[in-house]
């Protein structure tokens, strides 16, 4: 059974001039470049000085523990569960395994439609 834990914070989805205020000691963080644009995922309280655009109010959650690589379709069946459910998402991927944001309103509407699809939810 896969299990899915429940991120007790507040996220922001941001443009930033640069990475020079973002606060890499924050317990998340998570940014990206390419040639068009600075993007930033942070807790709302971390959200620097240099945004350019914020978006607050997203909640998230992970699935739990290491996925493998050659793990298949794992983020592709909750986007579907969710997507059924009318709940947009935002994902951001690491190394070890994927985190999946949703508007705060829409949070615990998408929590209840992974725990009906057989998720199990941890805090």
């Amino acid at each position: 059974m896969m299990e899915i834990k429940k991120m007790n914070y507040d996220f922001s989805i941001c443009k930033v001039e640069n990475f020079s205020h973002v606060n890499l000691d924050s317990d998340y963080c998570f940014i990206g470049k390419t040639d068009e644009e600075k993007s930033l995922v942070c807790i709302t309280a971390d959200v620097p000085a240099n945004v350019i655009e914020q978006d607050d109010g997203w909640k998230a959650f992970r699935i739990q523990g290491v996925l493998n690589f050659s793990l298949i379709g794992i983020l592709s069946k909750i986007s579907r569960i969710l997507a059924d459910n009318n709940i947009g998402i935002f994902v951001v991927s690491t190394y070890n395994t994927d985190y999946v944001l949703t508007k705060k309103e829409k949070y615990q509407n998408a929590l209840t439609a992974l725990r009906n699809a057989g998720y199990k939810i941890i805090k």
